[in-house]
């Protein structure tokens, strides 16, 4: 599933009908996994690193069954990729564009840039 593929003109415009229902659809999908606030802590506290459920909850102050929870839904909509090493689960931002995409949401959507 290529949902982050962004078919994009010089312009930075979406060209007329570029984006099949589908790919509308998954894009929409993913782009509400990131909107729930304790998600979005999560993606944000992800940055580019790569960390263990239980640094996650550290860091974000949630219980780790809301954390993993929360964790599986964004893996289910390919935002983050995990991987197993013996007794840990390792989370990490599943791609470069996807890491893009969240800087320049917290850049454009930021509350100080909101308020202007």
């Amino acid at each position: 599933r290529k949902c982050w593929r962004f078919c994009m003109n010089e312009d930075q415009s979406l060209p007329p009908g570029e984006q099949s229902e589908e790919e509308a659809a998954l894009t929409a999908n993913a782009l509400k996994a990131m909107a729930h606030p304790l998600r979005w802590r999560i993606i944000c506290t992800l940055g580019n690193e790569e960390m263990s459920v239980g640094e996650i909850v550290e860091k974000i102050g949630s219980s780790q069954s809301n954390t993993s929870q929360h964790l599986e839904q964004l893996r289910d909509k390919n935002i983050i990729k995990s991987r197993k090493e013996a007794n840990k689960v390792f989370y990490r931002i599943s791609n470069d564009q996807l890491l893009l995409l969240i800087a320049n949401m917290r850049s454009v959507l930021c509350h100080t840039n909101l308020d202007e």
